[in-house]
Parts: structure tokens; sequence; C-alpha cells
């Protein structure tokens, strides 16, 4: 029998030293989490971009046929903004269920169930031309709303528990990669030549249900995340199956200890509710932290580029023919740069990422408001104007894209951080539907110089990341925690107040034994 005072520290300083490498199944996982999720996201963005025209017509003819009524552009206008905008709408109401589904069904489960609401969502949409109903294709953006609103907190939250803490910002950011390389397969398959046309565009709207088929088959074979496995199940000997089969190889006793070191520091492992979580002073800053991070990422103006890209372009000065095939060549630059930031996160850190993406995107938003207004004079500056979103897409998916998503795994504990992802998700999807519903009236009001606001807001986000933000890269949770108890006004030994809880001690292969600790 001994006491081990837990507030010197013991494991919180101990070197924590998982499998270094990175095993095929951690890859594997990584993939097939991200492929059904968020390329299926990034798709549902632009695919709505290139079609634009052929859905308004549909709505034009449909709405004379069912009702006799022959809507303005105006109508139209707004029609197409609520067929855009209510997928964010379902998103929000998703990042509503994710605390409730992830504490039941656990992230993997969670993710696997959830793939039905794809093949509900993409059907409508896939039969809605040829049932001659338009309401099929609001209803069926927001159905896949729903799954993304669900998904997106749910893979990156699950790739943060499952990954060793120096593969964790790598990990973390593959979700953005695959948003990134949804936006791009839906700009490529919205050519002319391809799919970008007026037969073709309920089929490129359903083709969402291939991807979300290959996570369907395989994903289940997958282990659940060993965090949970631990912390809120309690099962010892899953948790080191799992870990057995994410590290491949190496001593796991460390990592189990860390967990359980949480689980002590913990007053309950019941899920916290976003109540719970706003009248916790103990994260009062990281609840900030989340809350700044999310509605800057979306209210940096990305989605206005996103979603209008080629009347974006086409205000810009570009030549019609022309506009599809820039806006490809911009999707490619989205895929380069994710795939940049991913492979220099661990090396850069989290924070250096936001804030020069953030900069980077501030800059690029003040040369569109200034391009824009000189153009009539100097033709060039048509070409600095798309440099400026070429800029501002870059700029994002270095570091904004991925980021707020990691640092909201890493900045709550495991009975926190569900709540966390809902209450960020659904600030996430709120900013994401305001951007998309009123930046079409917002640019007829104030033309260029809405790009002005998106500069400011870009700013502001990139000066609280810098005074605010501690760099989390190869950081425990627990020492995240810790890192942050200053800002709360909390002692240390607050964080790890739990110590007369029994310790589980494992050798290398994670045989159990108990001892108690008084």
């Amino acid at each position: 029998m001994f006491r081990i005072n837990i507030s010197d520290g013991f494991l919180a300083q101990r070197v924590f030293s998982p499998c270094q490498n990175l095993t095929k199944s951690l890859l594997a996982v990584a993939f097939l989490a991200s492929v059904g999720s968020s390329l299926l996201y990034g798709f549902n963005l632009a695919v709505v971009n290139s079609p634009a025209l052929y859905i308004k017509d549909f709505y034009n003819e449909t709405l004379q046929e069912h009702y006799g009524w022959i809507p303005n552009e105006r109508h139209l206008t707004v029609l197409y903004s609520l067929t855009v905008s209510i997928f964010a709408i379902g998103g929000m109401i998703g990042a509503l269920l994710v605390g409730k589904l992830v504490t039941k069904y656990g992230r993997k489960g969670t993710l696997v169930r959830s793939t039905v609401l794809v093949f509900v969502g993409g059907g409508l949409m896939g039969l809605s031309r040829s049932c001659r109903e338009p309401s099929m294709v609001i209803i069926g953006r927001f159905i896949v709303g729903v799954h993304s609103g669900i998904s997106l907190s749910v893979v990156p939250m699950y790739l943060g528990e499952i990954a060793p803490k120096n593969l964790r910002g790598f990990l973390g950011l593959i979700p953005s990669i695959h948003i990134c390389l949804g936006v791009f397969i839906a700009q490529v398959l919205g050519l002319q030549e391809l799919m970008g046309k007026e037969e073709h565009w309920p089929l490129l709207m359903s083709l969402i249900v291939f991807p979300t088929l290959i996570q369907l088959m395989l994903l289940p074979w997958f282990p659940e995340s060993p965090r949970y496995l631990l912390i809120e199940k309690g099962n010892v000997h899953a948790t080191i199956a799992a870990l057995k089969w994410f590290r491949a190889k190496g001593n796991i006793q460390l990592e189990v200890e860390e967990m359980q070191e949480e689980q002590r520091s913990l007053s309950s492992i019941q899920t916290l509710s976003v109540w719970g979580l706003l009248m916790d002073v103990c994260v009062r800053w990281q609840v900030i932290t989340i809350v700044v991070a999310n509605i800057g990422m979306q209210l940096s103006g990305i989605d206005a580029i996103w979603f209008y890209t080629n009347d974006i372009f086409k205000n810009a000065g570009i030549p019609e023919p022309r506009i599809q095939y820039t806006t490809v060549g911009t999707g490619a630059i989205e895929v380069i740069s994710g795939m940049l930031g991913c492979f220099t996160i661990e090396r850069v850190g989290r924070r250096p990422l936001m804030i020069g993406g953030y900069i980077f995107m501030s800059v690029c938003c003040a040369g569109i408001t200034v391009s824009v207004l000189f153009q009539e004079q100097l033709s060039f500056m048509r070409y600095i104007s798309v440099g400026c979103v070429v800029g501002i897409i870059a700029g994002f998916c270095i570091g904004p894209a991925g980021v707020p998503f990691l640092i909201t795994a890493e900045l709550f504990k495991q009975s926190h951080r569900p709540a966390a992802y809902t209450m960020g998700g659904c600030l996430n999807w709120l900013s994401n539907f305001t951007i998309g519903f009123v930046f079409p009236f917002l640019e007829l009001a104030t033309g260029p110089y809405c790009y002005l606001i998106f500069c400011a807001i870009c700013l502001g986000v990139a000066a609280y990341t810098f005074f605010i933000i501690p760099e989390t890269r190869n950081k425990t949770f627990m020492e995240i925690s810790q890192m942050f108890a200053c800002k709360n006004n909390i002692l240390e030994e607050e964080l790890t107040s739990n110590g007369n809880l029994k310790m589980s001690h494992m050798n290398g292969y994670g045989t159990l034994g108990h001892q108690d600790v008084k």
C-alpha cells in the first residue's frame, strides 16, 4: 500500500514515448474516416457552383409547372441561396447531435451509423430532376448537411484520440486535405466536358454515395478510440487491443498511464453538456478559443470564395469560357496547400500556421477590393484579383482549414471534448450559413468593399492566436490543460484532484495488475 501524490506531476513529467513511426493502420483509418466524411463536406461545398444556372432554370420550370408562378431573378437568387445555405443548417443540427452520439456509440460507431444519411440525401438529389420536384434538392442538401455536421466534428475527435502525440497534428490535418480534395473533385467533374451539362447535374450532386460506400465497407473493421474505451467505458482489454492495432509494436504502458492520469483528473467520467462546459471556469479560455477559431474560420470569407467562385471571377472580368478552368486551378492549389500544411505542422507548430495563414488571407482580401476598384483603369488588375482569390484559398488550406478542429481535441479532456465539438461545430455551421446566405446580398450592397470586412476578421483572429493560444505541438492532453491553468486562474493541483483512486499498472504487453493507492 502506498500513496502517490498526483499533484507533483508524477506521470505528467514522465517521458511519453508512443511508437514514433506512422503505422499502416493509423494511415488507413485516417484515410477511411476522411474519405467518407471530410471529402463529402468539401465536395458539397463546391458542387453547387458549376450547375448554378441549371439549378435556377430547374426551379423556374418546375415552379411554373406546379404552381403557375413565374419567379423573377431575385426570387431565383433567394431559392438558390437557400439551396446553398440549407447544407449549413443541416450541419448545425448534426453538430448538436455529436455529444450524445459519440457518448452512446463511440467515435467510430457514430461515423459508421451516420452513413445512412448520405444514401438518403444523395438519392433525393439524384432523383429530383426525374421526379420534377425542386424540394428534393433542398431536402437532400439538408440531410447530407446533417451528416457533414456530425462527421466534421467526429473525424478529428477520433483521429486526435487514436494518434500518438507526435503525430496528432499530421493525422489531424488529413481531413482538411480531403476537404480540399473534395472541392477539387467537384470542380473538375463540374467542367462542361465532363458532368457540367444540364442533364447531368443531379447525378453530379449524388456521387457522394460512392466514397461513403467505401467507408461503410471497411471502417467497421478498425478499432474504436482507445481513450473512449478506457476513460468512458472502462474496458481495459479492448483498450490494449486497440492500441496494439494502431501502434503495431512498442511499449504501450506509458501511453495507457497517461490516459489513466487524465481519467483520475476528471471530477466525473460522465460527458458534460454544452451548458456544463460553458459553466466550467476551469476551461473558460479554452471555450473562448474554440469560439474565436470556429467563427473566424467561416467569417474569414473562404466560404464566399467556395460557394460563389464563378461569380467572383465573372465580376473580376475573367472571360466566361475561361472561368471554369480558372476555378479548377484554384482547386488544385487547395490540395497542394492542404498537403503542405499537413506535412509541416509537426515541424512548424499550430500557432505559426494559423497566424501566417490568416495574415496572408487578410492581405489577399484587401487585394481583391483594390483590384476590383481599379480594374477598369488598369486591365491587369483582373489577374491580381484572381491571384488574391488563389492566395485566400492557399492561406486558408495551409493552416486555418484544419487547425481549429485539431486544437478542439487538444484543448479539452475526455469529459469535455464532445461538448466542445458540439459547441464549436454549431458555431462553425451557423457562421457557414450566414456567409452562404448573406454574401450575395452583401456583395450587391457593398461591392468589393465586402472583402475589407473579411480582412478585418482575419487580422483579429491572427492577433488572438498570437496573444492567447499556446503552442500544443507534442504535448499530452494533461500538459495542455496545465498550460491553460494560469489563464483560468486555477491551481494545477485542481486539474489532478482525484489522487485517491486506484491506479492500474501494466507491463509492455498490457497485462493488468492493480495496486491500491491511499
